[in-house]
């Protein structure tokens, strides 16, 4: 079976697509060591892949070993809600070492490993990186630079089919952070269910070789 590396995959979003490519790829799950990353692989019979996204040189010693690699999809994230008054420069670098930084280095020591491939990436965004939200300044901003690094990737590399995927909002704890922040009641029918999304992932994923998938657009219906 083809192989695929999912960052982010030990709950939420990334465990949903992890689940989904399950029937059809060999998982690499990467992460930092947890016991929930472990679950996921257990249940699914996939290989952790232990890696701290804000360590270049550990990222790329961690993938060195691999010749070719099918399918790499970048889903690890963080936020720190808060307009760009209430932020601190700190939430801005801790953002942006996670959003953007982190996937610009995993890719770069992919790269040899996904032309071998002739492989597929997928960057996980957000409708944030298409149209910010008051009080997402840093994520937004970081999404708007991931939005950049996948077009350009597209530009410099056309032996890879890269495809930028903008979730609306999805039943997550990070969700549940955003509207806490918000002051606002949870109600999870308001929102995308992760394996929804995943669904669509999948399918952009298993698009045959003929056709590559540049953006796709998700959102609740209404």
């Amino acid at each position: 079976m083809p192989s695929a590396l999912i960052t982010g995959a030990s709950r939420g979003l990334g465990a949903a697509i992890a689940d989904a490519l399950a029937p059809t790829h060999t998982l690499l799950l990467a992460g930092r060591p947890s016991d929930d990353l472990d679950a996921v692989a257990q249940r699914l019979g996939a290989t952790t892949w232990p890696m701290d996204l804000t360590d270049a040189e550990s990222v790329e010693a961690t993938v060195e070993v691999l010749d070719e690699l099918d399918v790499l999809v970048h889903c690890a994230g963080v936020a720190y809600p808060g307009r760009v008054g209430e932020s601190c420069l700190e939430e801005w670098r801790a953002t942006f070492e996670v959003n953007i930084l982190g996937p610009v280095a995993l890719t770069l020591a992919l790269l040899p490993a996904l032309r071998a491939a002739r492989g597929r990436v997928v960057f996980i965004n957000s409708g944030a990186g298409r149209s910010p939200s008051p009080g997402l300044a840093s994520y937004a901003a970081s999404k708007f630079a991931l939005r950049g690094f996948a077009e350009s990737l597209r530009a410099d590399e056309p032996s890879l089919r890269v495809t930028t995927v903008y979730p609306g909002r999805i039943d997550t704890d990070m969700q549940r952070d955003l509207v806490a922040y918000e002051g606002g009641d949870y109600r999870p029918e308001r929102f995308l269910k992760p394996e929804t999304v995943a669904a669509a992932v999948a399918g952009v994923v298993n698009t045959p070789a003929d056709a590559s998938v540049h953006e796709l657009v998700i959102r609740p219906p209404g």
